[in-house]
């Protein structure tokens, strides 16, 4: 009985020193999207923190599957349509009590967007559920907004802020930054603070913007749960010599992702006489097109399609994972990839990590702390999958070494705490 009340007191001790912080509104493109982790992990820390979070989604994800620990973020998330009585009065009501703010933002959205289609476009057709969430935002005494993904959804905070004078910040993170510019600037300038997940991300950001918002622009890596992914403890059949080397792969079946690569480096593989099986984690558009190049190349038998999984399920397929391979690549349109979160899970699991030498991946693996084979190069991908399956130790080397860089850069709660302390900043500087 008396361990019971102590461990009581214990628990009500540590809810009583949670700190309580100022609401804060997050604004996402699609949500819950399942492969955007970072996204619904960052808030969850946030909320362990002591920060109120609201949840303002542009659109509402149609998923089959679904983390549990999405399920209460959606059933209290703002979601709305693209037209409702409310987003019609809440428009109405800016215009004729601000009539010169509204009018000039949305003249802003189109003239900064001019020959991007897709930003565009998205601007003219976002912009008046943004002014719903204005007033929603106003009326629930929100006093920062993070948009994650500096699109869409940096431009509705950008919208919000302009009619409410609430600051924001936003997270550039890959193909939203890389791809398309448009609007980059104005974002830039009006925010309370610019987070890059990477020095690449930052150093992009400043080249585009200009070197007078060096103070505001941050780098705040993506970080993962090192608790939930732990180092893992026992050894793998491979390691034991009792079967295949088996490599992950986890991400969207598409073409930025690079699988292609790693199915033709598995092909070469076989030929040379290398036990390999390689399971891919995901769905996506390149579902058949990789399904048929493995039955070309005949190691149908040696690949194995998942398709999406939960975070529990994928923590299962690491603690069985010899490595983690990740062959990301620049897509034609000018897609890339930033830091993959996954590469992020497979070091805190102690699984040895194999990505690409492009944009912000070597911040991740460089150093010894994984193989950066070329995008692209299957035959670097090979030497980098045949270099980890002979050396054994180096496996170990690098398991170790990339545990301990995640648990010191790339630590959910530590990066959450910067985060926060950016929303915490703003909201002393504008109150």
């Amino acid at each position: 009985m008396a361990i019971a009340a102590e461990a009581e007191q214990i628990e009500t001790q540590r809810e009583d020193s949670v700190v309580t912080h100022a609401p804060v509104a997050y604004i996402m493109s699609r949500f819950p999207k399942l492969t955007e982790t970072f996204v619904l992990y960052e808030i969850l820390a946030a909320q362990r923190a002591g920060v109120p979070v609201e949840v303002y989604p542009l659109r509402r994800e149609k998923c089959k599957t679904m983390h549990k620990e999405a399920e209460p973020i959606v059933a209290k998330a703002h979601f709305t349509g693209w037209l409702s009585v409310a987003i019609v009065l809440a428009n109405l009501q800016y215009l004729l009590t601000m009539p010169g703010t509204y009018l000039a933002t949305w003249f802003t959205l189109v003239r900064a967007n001019m020959g991007s289609l897709r930003y565009l476009a998205g601007a003219i057709l976002y912009f008046p559920k943004s002014v719903w969430m204005a007033k929603d935002m106003k009326e629930r005494g929100v006093t920062h907004i993070h948009a994650h993904f500096c699109s869409h959804p940096a431009a509705t905070a950008y919208i919000i802020h302009r009619l409410t004078g609430i600051p924001y910040s936003f997270t550039a993170h890959g193909t939203d930054l890389h791809c398309d510019r448009h609007m980059l600037l104005e974002k830039v300038a009006d925010a309370s603070s610019v987070i890059g997940i990477s020095d690449y991300n930052r150093n992009l950001i400043l080249e585009e913007c200009g070197q007078q918002f060096s103070s505001k622009v941050k780098v705040i890596h993506c970080g993962v749960d090192t608790a939930k992914f732990a180092a893992r403890t026992s050894s793998t059949p491979f390691d034991e010599g009792s079967g295949p080397m088996v490599l992950l792969c986890i991400g969207t079946l598409h073409e930025v992702k690079g699988q292609t690569y790693l199915i033709q480096a598995c092909a070469k593989l076989r030929e040379q006489s290398f036990d390999v099986h390689c399971h891919f984690i995901g769905g996506g558009p390149d579902m058949e097109m990789l399904q048929s190049q493995c039955e070309q190349l005949g190691i149908q038998e040696q690949v194995v399609f998942w398709g999406p999984r939960t975070r529990d399920q994928i923590v299962d397929h690491l603690a069985t994972a010899d490595a983690l391979v990740t062959p990301s690549v620049l897509t034609q349109s000018g897609q890339r990839e930033g830091i993959p979160v996954v590469l992020m899970e497979g070091m805190a699991s102690g699984v040895p990590c194999i990505g690409s030498n492009l944009s912000g991946i070597p911040e991740l693996l460089g150093g010894q702390c994984g193989l950066l084979p070329n995008p692209r190069d299957v035959d670097s991908i090979v030497d980098s999958i045949k270099t980890l399956y002979q050396d054994a130790d180096l496996r170990r080397q690098l398991a170790a070494n990339g545990r301990a860089r995640v648990e010191h850069e790339f630590n959910l709660v530590k990066n959450a705490e910067k985060l926060i302390s950016e929303f915490q900043l703003s909201a002393i500087a504008t109150s």
